[in-house]
């Protein structure tokens, strides 16, 4: 099977199960339905999808972050600050959204316990996807802190978006506005503190300890703690 017959199948799974969603979930039913109308045999869809339609979901997401990236490439952010540039990258990639319905049930499914990784994972993703872009160029710590804050951020929102009925979702760009704020609040604390020349003996061990963290050569798959740092 060559890779383009892959891709195109789960493309045409992906638009079929669209259609149910809404409806019945990102579910094994869902999944059953969309090869029917694929004309695709279950058995031969599960070669592309072998988990079904977490499998799809999935792609959905990381269809969304294609998307965003796309969104960006369209949009003229050399004069804004940077702090301005993530606030208008994580803006980008809610409004890519096709489907509010499918984000809301995708939420449903990767709150399960067995999929939580999975769902935290795709968060993550984002994250780096938007640093990336961004041309973040950090190797250390502040590679990790900087995904886990903005993940949290844009999982937020997220959250946010989807019980905003507000006219074309102003409430959820306020909100974003707000939790931009309170990390850069949080940041130019930590920057007073690490000034304080009290706190450097407490400081030691702990600056020493992050100084030897690297980041990783290739994405990790999980989530970590942390705040980014400009």
């Amino acid at each position: 099977m060559t890779q383009n017959a892959h891709q195109d199948a789960n493309a045409k799974l992906l638009e079929a199960i669209l259609q149910h969603v809404p409806f019945d979930g990102w579910s094994q039913l869902s999944f059953q339905t969309a090869c029917t109308d694929c004309g695709i045999d279950p058995s031969i869809a599960r070669i592309h999808c072998p988990r079904g339609a977490l499998d799809l979901a999935v792609l959905f997401h990381q269809a969304g972050d294609q998307a965003m990236q796309s969104q960006l490439d369209d949009m003229d952010l050399s004069g804004l600050k940077f702090r301005e540039k993530v606030t208008a990258a994580v803006r980008a990639r809610i409004e890519v959204i096709s489907d509010k319905e499918a984000v809301r049930r995708g939420s449903t499914l990767f709150s399960l316990p067995q999929n939580t990784l999975e769902g935290a994972s795709l968060i993550w993703g984002t994250s780096d996807a938007i640093w990336t872009y961004l041309g973040d160029t950090s190797a250390d710590v502040n590679w990790y802190t900087k995904r886990a804050s903005l993940s949290a951020v844009y999982g937020a929102c997220i959250l946010y978006w989807l019980g905003d009925d507000s006219p074309d979702h102003q409430a959820t760009w306020d909100f974003l506005d707000r939790r931009i704020e309170n990390v850069m609040q949080f940041e130019k604390a930590k920057a007073e503190i690490n000034k304080n020349v009290a706190f450097k003996p407490l400081l030691a061990g702990p600056l020493w300890l992050a100084s030897k963290i690297k980041a990783p050569a290739t994405k990790p798959e999980t989530t970590l703690p942390g705040q980014w740092r400009n």
